[in-house]
């Protein structure tokens, strides 16, 4: 399935695509999309079953925002140089364990939201990524099949960032990443039964047209189930958290000088296989 949120920001509705393509309502089946839905099997089968049935109100999508795929998030974990090419770019070596840092649920947005390029900002940056939305606990997980048991769904992700605060202000990443809407999320999230292998999946992102990445998450350092194997040891991931796997190479900074960092008034374009597309207008906070 691919589900979704649309309206506007904090009054959005759960929705569906069906296997046409039309937006239906999922308001009388569900409250919403999130992690209380996808860790209850039963009220999943019933969004299964009505969307399939085919009698749902049709929405029209015509003027109407699409929101993050996931409400009332917890969690945002990211992986960090979690490509072999975007290490090689960056000039880093290749880790031995993943590298692990946190953004604020509240950098959380629609698909298609403003991206504000923070005041003082000369080197925002882009990121597209593959996201993984948890749909059962996990703690201490020991196996790679005990992980993908725990996949919600997978969702477009971009994971923003200021790589002057985030490399060279002191501290951890953390100044970086958690700027207003520095988290991108959707259009939808796409149940694990339409994403057979995640390690397949073709990542691209445009800045106002020209290809700036373009790679496949075959190209990862550490696999989505590993990733998750990791992560449980560490910290309990529960339903509605989202994981970010990493970007592949083509990042402004990895970029000969002139970096071209992002500017107001840019736009940005980033989609993966199967999982749907952003846009983005940079704005000026």
């Amino acid at each position: 399935m691919k589900l979704l949120r649309v309206g506007p920001p904090g009054a959005e509705r759960p929705a569906a695509l069906d296997a046409d393509g039309v937006l239906r309502d999922l308001a009388a089946v569900t409250p919403d999309v999130d992690g209380a839905l996808l860790a209850d099997d039963a009220a999943l089968a019933r969004v299964r079953a009505a969307v399939d049935g085919g009698g749902l109100p049709r929405l029209d999508p015509g003027g109407l925002r699409i929101g993050p795929p996931v409400g009332r998030v917890g969690k945002v974990v990211c992986i960090g140089l979690n490509y072999h090419d975007h290490a090689r770019e960056t000039g880093a070596a290749v880790p031995a364990e993943p590298i692990v840092f946190l953004k604020a649920a509240d950098t959380v947005v629609g698909p298609d939201d403003p991206v504000l390029v923070p005041r003082g900002s000369t080197r925002t940056d882009w990121e597209v990524e593959l996201a993984v939305v948890v749909g059962r606990t996990a703690r201490y997980l020991e196996t790679d099949a005990q992980a993908r048991a725990c996949v919600g769904g997978y969702a477009v992700a971009h994971d923003v960032s200021e790589r002057e605060w985030q490399l060279e202000r002191g501290g951890t990443w953390d100044k970086g990443k958690n700027c207003e809407t520095f988290s991108p999320l959707g259009p939808w999230l796409v149940t694990p039964d339409e994403v057979p292998d995640p390690q397949a999946l073709g990542l691209r992102l445009r800045v106002d047209g020209r290809l700036m990445q373009d790679g496949t998450t075959a190209d990862q350092i550490f696999p989505v189930a590993e990733v998750l194997r990791y992560l449980s040891g560490f910290m309990v991931l529960r339903p509605g958290d989202v994981v970010l796997t990493g970007t592949p190479a083509g990042v402004a900074m990895g970029r000969p000088e002139p970096k071209p960092y992002l500017r107001p008034g840019h736009v940005v374009d980033l989609e993966i296989d199967g999982l749907g597309r952003q846009r983005q207008v940079l704005t000026a906070a």
